[in-house]
């Protein structure tokens, strides 16, 4: 294929929709982003639902303003690719959305058909399908997140009636976009494998199904419902069906048949944009070209709304708390395994938007024409100066932050841990506001470490983090947790475009076909590297001192775990 081949990569994320078109080098041609519905109930903060046909409708529009602003034509487009957040898709077999909100509507054609990755909704639903004991387990760290799709689909179970949940179809978000560009009704082995419990080597169990209380979705075997029964799961990229359908085609204002490649879940779509960058260092680009070895060292930090952290390995590491091991995910063979904190992003906004000073600290950031993170950051250092602290780590080194707000995912897989903060005084200003903006960035970077520590501790060796997402841009947060992790942080070129960017090499993968199995791993990679612009590395710069605060600060941080856990405990025994 010569220079005039592109790819377009479609981002669906929490809030938005991104199309992406870039060349064979990787390079950023055009590019297109359109805001999408969540809806939210004010009665039941656990609720998050979206819609496939409002989110379609975006990527539509993203797509084709992508190709109008390249001007280039729609056959030079030679592959598409979808990531997408890992939440449930409902429709009916004629692909028509089924309502998923409770109420009258619940399993009624309708739009909101969509149970995001953060709904909280099934609770119950998970502490079942954990009191199994079931081998499903084994793979998702012993314990199953409310956040995957099979509680959800449970959920669904309970609350519908039978003749409804018997004419629905289950989609990972990620294969329901495939299907609804292609007209065929695959699944990826991220998404089944990752969110709904296909058991590598071993596919559905049946017995998991109708112990929890499933046995519609056991069809004599056939898993209609769930897809991915008759040889109709691929690995990432593998090209679907004969590419995009007619109908989809005019939608997005491509050609008929453009090849489209099995989507990928959007943190694994962040791996691979980011883990294969050679980087740059003191001003000068490396000349050491990374292996696919080298991936299994490489921890893939996607970091926006929540945190997801993937590595991969040569075989299955088992990580209580973390999810997987996953097979096939990606490379054809390999295996993942994926720590995630469910708020990262979203804590960081909450904390400062919750603050009495929020509305002061956004007229300084009008009236000095600047951002409201720029303007905490000038007030942390200025603090620095007064206190006579050596560093932002010294100013804080007597409050303590637990940030698990909307419960832990990894490595405790407890969705009923709260946050906290020890060390309060009375004080309501922009000071005390930028005290607890620099304890969240911190609270966060020592999460990330505890995830590290227990993969590493099962057999992982991560020795870097490659950090994509909107906390990329945050320099002195990249440097907190390359201090904090003592380790280096890889950022990408581009903050933003990592997870897209990895999308798109899905089309590019789709567009050259089929490889037999023993191939397909190292002529992704050589894919990966020749897409992958060069990233910045943010070395540990810790003095003794800052690490050793670091360090306690870190043993602390573990203690209020085990101390929340035995608080819990005694209040359910008190009130018995």
């Amino acid at each position: 294929m010569g220079q005039d081949s592109y790819y377009i990569g479609v981002d669906v994320g929490t809030g938005s929709a991104r199309a992406q078109l870039v060349n064979q080098k990787g390079d950023l041609i055009a590019s297109s982003t359109q805001e999408t519905i969540t809806w939210r109930d004010n009665r039941d903060h656990r609720i998050f639902e979206q819609s496939t046909d409002d989110i379609w409708s975006k990527i539509c529009i993203a797509v084709k303003e992508a190709i109008s602003q390249s001007r280039i034509q729609p056959s030079d487009v030679k592959g598409l690719g979808f990531d997408a957040t890992c939440s449930l898709a409902v429709s009916d077999f004629d692909m028509k959305p089924v309502t998923v909100t409770k109420g009258e509507e619940l399993g009624h054609n309708g739009t909101r058909n969509i149970i995001l990755w953060a709904d909280h909704r099934a609770e119950k639903e998970a502490e079942l399908i954990n009191s199994t004991g079931s081998v499903v387990l084994n793979y998702v760290g012993g314990t199953m997140s409310l956040e995957m799709e099979v509680p959800k689909i449970l959920w669904l179970k309970k609350n519908m009636k039978p003749d409804q949940f018997q004419r629905c179809q289950f989609f990972d978000l990620p294969d329901f976009f495939t299907y609804r560009a292609t007209g065929v009704s695959t699944r990826s082995y991220c998404s089944v494998t990752c969110k709904c419990s296909y058991v590598p080597d071993k596919g559905w169990q049946a017995e998991f199904f109708e112990k929890i209380g499933l046995p519609d979705l056991v069809d004599a075997g056939n898993f209609k419902q769930m897809g991915a029964t008759k040889g109709d799961i691929l690995a990432a990229g593998l090209p679907i069906g004969n590419g995009l359908s007619k109908q989809s085609a005019q939608e997005l204002g491509l050609a008929e048949g453009t090849p489209v490649g099995s989507g990928l879940i959007d943190a694994y779509a962040g791996w691979m944009g980011t883990v294969a960058a050679r980087y740059n260092e003191n001003g000068k680009l490396s000349d050491y070209v990374p292996t696919v070895e080298d991936a299994g060292h490489r921890l893939a930090a996607v970091a926006g709304t929540s945190t997801c952290h993937i590595v991969q390995s040569p075989e299955g590491v088992f990580v209580d708390g973390v999810w997987g091991p996953y097979k096939d995910v990606v490379f054809p063979g390999w295996w993942m395994n994926e720590g995630g904190q469910s708020s990262t992003g979203q804590l960081i906004d909450f904390i400062i938007t919750s603050h009495v000073s929020y509305p002061k600290l956004v007229e300084r950031a009008k009236e000095e024409n600047s951002n409201i993170h720029s303007v905490l950051l000038e007030i942390l250092e200025k603090m620095r100066q007064e206190e006579h602290c050596g560093t932002l780590t010294e100013l804080t080194k007597d409050i303590h932050f637990y940030p698990d707000f909307h419960g832990n995912r990894s490595p405790i897989a407890d969705s009923r841990m709260r946050g906290s903060i020890v060390g309060l005084e009375l004080d309501s200003g922009l000071t005390d506001l930028a005290r607890k903006y620099w304890l969240s960035l911190e609270a966060i970077a020592l999460q990330t470490r505890h995830i590290i520590d227990e993969m590493n501790g099962k057999g992982h060796k991560i020795n870097s983090i490659y950090l994509s997402g909107g906390q990329a841009k945050n320099i002195p947060m990249m440097q907190l947790f390359a201090d904090t992790c003592n380790m280096p942080v890889v950022l990408p070129f581009s903050h933003s475009a990592a997870v897209v960017l990895g999308a798109a090499m899905l089309g590019r993968i789709a567009a050259e076909g089929h490889l037999p199995r023993d191939k397909q791993a190292a002529r992704m990679w050589e894919i990966m590297i020749e897409m992958t612009p060069p990233g910045t590395m943010v070395p540990p710069a810790a003095t003794p001192k800052v690490k050793k605060l670091l360090d306690a600060k870190y043993k602390i941080f573990r203690e209020t775990i085990d101390i929340q856990k035995r608080w819990r405990k005694e209040m359910e025994e008190a009130s018995k």
